[in-house]
């Protein structure tokens, strides 16, 4: 990737993002942000379960959307 794809240890960033913690449903939910380098959210995915993530083809062309507009 010519990004950096980022782990989020301690979940510092997610609090900031406002991801979301079920803890009946054991923690934070998946979510997919897409920052740009001025720090504004471009594309943003919340999941409600642990399975509720976008296919690769979705952010793949949110990120094409965001190359496009630049």
């Amino acid at each position: 990737m010519p990004f950096p794809g980022l782990a989020d240890v301690g979940s510092k960033a997610a609090g900031q993002f406002g991801q979301e913690v079920k803890w009946l449903k054991l923690g934070r939910m998946p979510a997919v942000l897409i920052i740009d380098r001025e720090g504004r959210i471009r594309y943003s995915q919340y999941g409600q379960s642990m399975q509720d993530i976008p296919e690769n083809a979705e952010v793949l062309a949110a990120l094409d959307r965001i190359n496009q507009a630049a």
